[in-house]
This record gives structure tokens, sequence and C-alpha cells, in this order.
């Protein structure tokens, strides 16, 4: 996965003061086994987006990324309700790009537009309650300014009317991947990483996503840390379709650092069986190999043109194209067949891709209870 853009990291470093040191009212899982995250193909209530671009971050791109925040918000809307985090100032700009059809805008302070890291991470029970995890979002290991970012976790779950609960642990929700049956797929790279968890061990980080998540086997994956800001997130190399069937990113660029590191990944995923013992079906998609030259990709290695990194929603999977139109039709083509039942909404999200995320990244989900 190319890294964020250098300068996300170079221009906020002064803005670290705040939430550095360990929040108040941590704690481990107080109930093992009562709660489960539900798999992200599962029914929705809503979507969540945050609509934070700013000049500081991603400087003449600014607009361009709120235009495609926008796209991803209507095309949702046509499906699903999308409530979209805003600064009060930024009010009309938001409902100029995303439009107000099905979608609601709730005002606060952001730092950036990441909502899949800084969002609440929820769970239930099979009494149909409603529980949120924060992991305590840090700005990646204290890579970028976050007081902000990490406060928005406890309010997405106050809106949702669920009960919050604060993990002692560290991490982002793009560095969970789960099959809603018992199974999670994580890097090594994002959790057992010192500038998150220094301290615990990787028995101990494994124990408390079981407990938060209602996991009873982790596939670990090595990721890669270091060469991006988030080390490695899981939702850009490998994601449940279903239990037992992956998806997974293979990169074929033999100069892109993610060259080796995906094919240990699929080394480890075709070995590998689910929590119900059962051998995982891995399906395979590339980046592409042309795509837009334009401002966003063109001498920016930190373009990230993964097709891996799509939103499954009520109905549709909302995925990526990139202008390659032989690798665009193909991974339109494998989504489509192993989506069946979804409609496939491919859209142009370079200017957000040249920051290092994707679709995925900057949106998240709150389950139908």
């Amino acid at each position: 996965m190319p890294s964020r853009r250098t300068f996300l990291q170079l221009s906020l470093a002064a803005g670290l003061g705040a939430s550095l040191g360990m929040p108040f009212g941590l704690a481990r899982a107080e109930e093992p086994g009562r709660w489960f995250m539900p798999d992200e193909g599962e029914p929705q209530q809503r979507a969540y987006i945050a609509f934070g671009a700013q000049d500081a971050i991603w400087e003449d791109f600014t607009a361009d990324v709120q235009a495609a925040l926008g796209r991803i918000a209507q095309a949702i809307a046509r499906y699903q309700p999308v409530t979209v985090f805003c600064r009060a100032s930024e009010r009309e700009l938001a409902i100029e790009h995303c439009g107000e059809h099905n979608t609601q805008f709730v005002a606060c302070e952001l730092d950036d537009i990441w909502m899949r890291d800084i969002g609440a991470n929820f769970v239930l029970d099979d009494d149909g309650a409603l529980a949120a995890v924060d992991f305590n979002f840090n700005g990646w290991g204290k890579k970028q300014r976050h007081g902000s970012d990490a406060q928005l976790a406890k309010r997405v779950a106050k809106l949702a009317g669920a009960r919050y609960q604060r993990s002692e642990l560290v991490g982002e929700g793009g560095g969970i991947e789960v099959d809603g049956h018992g199974t999670g797929i994580m890097t090594e790279s994002s959790w057992v990483n010192s500038n998150r968890n220094k301290g615990w061990s990787k028995a101990e980080v494994e124990a408390e996503l079981k407990a938060r998540l209602g996991l009873s086997k982790i596939i670990w994956l090595p990721g890669i840390a270091g060469e991006d800001i988030t080390d490695g997130h899981v939702d850009f190399y490998a994601r449940f379709v279903k239990p037992g069937v992956v998806i997974a990113n293979l990169d074929n660029d033999p100069d892109s650092y993610d060259y080796d590191v995906t094919r240990k990944h699929l080394e480890i995923l075709k070995q590998a069986t689910d929590a119900k013992g059962r051998r995982l079906q891995v399906h395979l998609v590339s980046p592409p190999t042309k795509g837009r030259r334009n401002r966003f990709s063109k001498g920016n290695p930190d373009f990230a043109a993964g097709y891996i990194n799509y939103f499954l929603i009520n109905g549709a999977v909302i995925a990526p194209q990139f202008g390659d139109a032989k690798a665009d039709e193909k991974a339109r083509a494998l989504l489509a067949a192993l989506y069946p039942q979804r409609d496939i909404v491919q859209l142009d999200i370079d200017a957000i891709a040249a920051g290092g995320g994707g679709i995925h990244c900057v949106t998240h989900q709150c389950p139908a209870v």
C-alpha cells in the first residue's frame, strides 16, 4: 500500500500535543464472548463520512478531495442513509458536494478524512444490543495531529445510541477485517507495533482483539511497517467476501515494496483455515498498470491505486476505478462475480488515492440492529 503523502506527516507534526498520553477510562474487555463484530456485508443502518480535508494537509488537492468525498457520499445515499461529519464553517460546502438526499450533516471539529480509522467500531450481541469500541486513535503512532479525530469515535457511539466501550489497545478500523463468524485477518505491522501498543506482546494484542470483536481466530499477515503512515493496514491487502472466501491484493510491480509482501500474504492465506476449520478460498485482484496520468498520480509514489479498498453497503459495492480500462473492468467483473446481489458502483477517487487511501479508508458503517 502506498504511503500517505509525506506532507501529511510533516505539515502537522508540531500539533501532536493532545492525545499523546494514556487516556482515562481504558479497560480490557469486560464481557468476553458477549459481543461480536458483524461482517461489513451484513445489513447496515447507515454509513459515515468525515468531510475533513484541509489545506494544511492536502495543500492544492483539498477541493478535489472534497469533491471525491462528495461523489462517494452521493453514491452511498442512493442505497442507504449517510451521516457526514463536517466543520460548522463548512456545512454548506459539504451539502454542496454530498447532496442532501438521504444524508445527515453533523458539525464537529476534524483533523482529516480517514473515517475508517477514527470512527467507532460497532459490535452486536445476540439480543440485538449495539456497542461501539474505541481503539484510541493516536495518529497512526503519533505521525499526525489527531486531537479532534481521536474524539470522534465516542461521538459516533452517542449518535448511534450504542454502548461506548474503550479498549486499552491502540489501533484503527482499517486494521480490522472480520467475517462475522469468529475469524479476523490483521497485519502484525499495524497492531503489534510499539508506536501503538508499546509493551504489548502479540499474544496480548490478539487476546484483546478477540475479546472486543468476538473472534476465536485471527489470521496474522506480516504487513509492512514504516512504508506508509498506517504501517500496512489490512484493508489494502485482504478482505472477507463471506466466511471462507477472501479477496486478496497481489501487487505485480516488482519495484513496489508490496510486491514481496503480497506474495507472503498469499502463501499464508492459501494455507490458512478459518474459525470453523475451513480452508480459505482466495481470489486475487491486482492494481492497475496504466491509469490516468494526472496531477494526482504523475510522479507520486504514494498514489494508492488498489481495487481492494472498496466499501460494502446495502445493495452495492462502492469501488474505485483508475482509468485503466482493462484493469478497471477486470476488477469490476470480479466484484460482480463475488457479490452477485449487489450493484458495482465504480468512482474516480484519484484525489483521495493521492494521499495513500481509498474508499474503504474514508467510510465506516453502523450495522442494522
